[in-house]
């Protein structure tokens, strides 16, 4: 079992939890992944590693309460325990010396995003951040990515901080005024979906952080499975980062919602 250390609370949804996990928190890199269980029949919910403190033994997830099990584990607190915790999971981010990165985030995004920010920047690149959400309770992590960032750049949809508009709208000021080399996007995936269309009519090569469906982690399942170039992938093993542009995001969509219709249903008979 694993200890939650510390909880903090971002918005309503949104929350950052610091778990002791000693054997993960050494060996993870940027990009990595966890899958934990709240409760013995729990349901084995895939994370993105946001940050680890090797000194602790503790690593950093950021959880956005959306159905059952999510909100199991946000229900938690300080001093209680996640039933168990498998990883680090999934291959790490390639980080090199590339010249200018553009990194954007949408809502929880930036939390995975932030480990690979700092690696970048540690790198040796210039790395401009945008990270944005449908309102200011939605933006996440700030101060972390100014401190690792040579500009960061807030967008909201309805203007209540930042600047007005979509990430995208971000994104292409950013490449009107300078060279891009790489663009990192995570979050939400028709976010990424358009992030990547953009970056594809500017031929800048673009990663994109996956949040598939996945049950096992380990590449048994299929579960997680996504077409990337025209061929099957899976996200635990092969990724969970691939080159945007090849990716069938309007496949993975449809598998996303492919359990909307059962978790709404769980939803309300726990309510």
């Amino acid at each position: 079992m694993n200890k939650i250390v510390s909880k903090e609370q971002f918005s309503e949804r949104v929350f950052k939890f610091e778990i002791e996990a000693p054997l993960i928190a050494k060996s993870r890199k940027p990009g990595n992944f966890i899958i934990l269980r709240v409760g013995e029949k729990g349901e084995r919910i895939p994370l993105t590693i946001a940050g680890a403190d090797i000194a602790k033994g503790t690593i950093t997830l950021v959880v956005q309460k959306m159905g059952v099990s999510s909100t199991k584990l946000c229900d938690l607190n300080e001093g209680d325990y996640v039933t168990d915790m498998v990883g680090p999971l999934g291959k790490a981010t390639e980080i090199e010396k590339k010249g200018t990165i553009l990194a954007c985030g949408g809502g929880v995004g930036a939390a995975p995003l932030l480990p690979i920010v700092q690696a970048m920047k540690e790198a040796g690149n210039r790395v401009v951040t945008i990270i944005a959400g449908r309102s200011k309770d939605l933006v996440i992590l700030e101060d972390e990515m100014r401190k690792w960032s040579d500009e960061l750049i807030i967008m909201t949809d309805d203007g209540s901080y930042g600047e007005k508009g979509l990430i995208t709208e971000g994104m292409q000021k950013v490449i009107d005024r300078e060279k891009v080399d790489e663009c990192v996007t995570i979050g939400p995936a028709i976010m990424m979906k358009f992030c990547s269309k953009l970056t594809k009519e500017h031929n800048i090569p673009t990663i994109a952080s996956l949040n598939a469906i996945m049950v096992d982690g380990t590449g048994m399942c299929g579960a997680c499975r996504v077409t990337v170039g025209g061929k099957t992938k899976f996200t635990c093993v092969d990724g969970p980062e691939f080159d945007a542009h090849k990716i069938d995001f309007d496949e993975m969509l449809a598998r996303l919602g492919g359990y909307k219709k059962e978790e709404t249903e769980k939803t309300e008979q726990q309510k």
